[in-house]
């Protein structure tokens, strides 16, 4: 039997200092989503507008019009940061389907344009991979480690890769649509009865994603026609898309609970992202 008890003992071990290292990475994963948080935070500016006034929409291309008509409620505050959970799947593999469960926690500030998506997707039971994938102070940021300690990706800086979180914040305005008005500084363009072009600028950044709508005057999609695409250690540009579905109410808003996201690669579609919001808390100019 005693073979039996170092056996135990051996597996006790390494519980333990499993447990051990997943406490550490949790710790220093919070400290790096605390000091990202309040790099937000610092950066917010007063929204240039109190509350939505249908009038500024009146010289708006006619699909753009009719969404704000269709989304937004006349008076209501203007959304100056959110709050959201998400559940869904995620594809690891950039050429294959490899597909893992996500769960994440996602901090918006409107002015400066900034956000935090922190997520934890399963690889196998009781091992996850954390990811932030940010954009504040004008810088992107991607980073994915093992239990929050071993890196497998770590970029940030300025160029293509704050540009192409920017074009995520830009087309994650769907689910806090006042950041799309006139007053909040997009720039709409016409392009056919149910899409148009929005440009939006930040510091040195300026970039143009295409909105298209629905029938009833929602949100279907928005496209950019160019965006950084890492594979293994290389960046090629490449189209991109998200998709919107499950429209429902909340605060006097009409958003989408539920995306997919995709690459628009020569041999094909290429989605990599499916999520559906579970929480969804505005602020809103006072």
């Amino acid at each position: 039997m005693t073979w039996f008890i170092w056996l135990v003992l051996l597996v006790v071990l390494v519980a333990l200092a499993f447990a051990g290292v997943t406490a550490w990475g949790a710790s220093r994963w919070a400290k790096a989503t605390q000091a990202i948080t309040a790099q937000l935070e610092l950066q917010r500016l007063p929204a240039p507008a109190a509350r939505y006034d249908p009038r500024e929409i009146e010289d708006l291309p006619s699909p753009v019009r009719r969404y704000f008509s269709t989304v937004l409620t006349p008076g209501q505050p203007i959304v100056t940061a959110a709050t959201l959970e998400h559940t869904g799947s995620f594809n690891m593999s950039p050429t294959g389907e490899q597909w893992r469960p996500f769960t994440s926690h996602q901090r918006v500030t409107v002015r400066r344009p900034g956000f935090l998506w922190d997520a934890r997707i399963a690889l196998v039971p009781g091992v996850s991979v954390r990811v932030h994938d940010s954009y504040a102070d004008g810088q992107g940021l991607l980073h994915a480690a093992v239990l929050g300690l071993f890196s497998v990706a770590h970029l940030q800086g300025g160029g293509e890769l704050a540009r192409g979180e920017l074009m995520r914040f830009f087309a994650e305005t769907a689910w806090y649509p006042t950041a799309l008005l006139p007053s909040q500084g997009v720039r709409w363009a016409a392009v056919d009865d149910h899409s148009a072009n929005a440009t939006l600028t930040d510091g040195a950044l300026t970039l143009t994603l295409l909105f298209r709508f629905d029938d009833a005057g929602l949100m279907a999609s928005v496209r950019a026609e160019a965006r950084g695409r890492l594979v293994g250690r290389e960046t090629s540009m490449a189209p991109w898309e998200g998709t919107w579905s499950n429209h429902q109410r909340v605060d006097g808003m009409t958003v989408p609970f539920t995306g997919e996201v995709a690459w628009l690669l020569p041999e094909g579609r290429k989605t990599y992202w499916r999520g559906t919001v579970t929480s969804l808390i505005f602020e809103g100019s006072s």
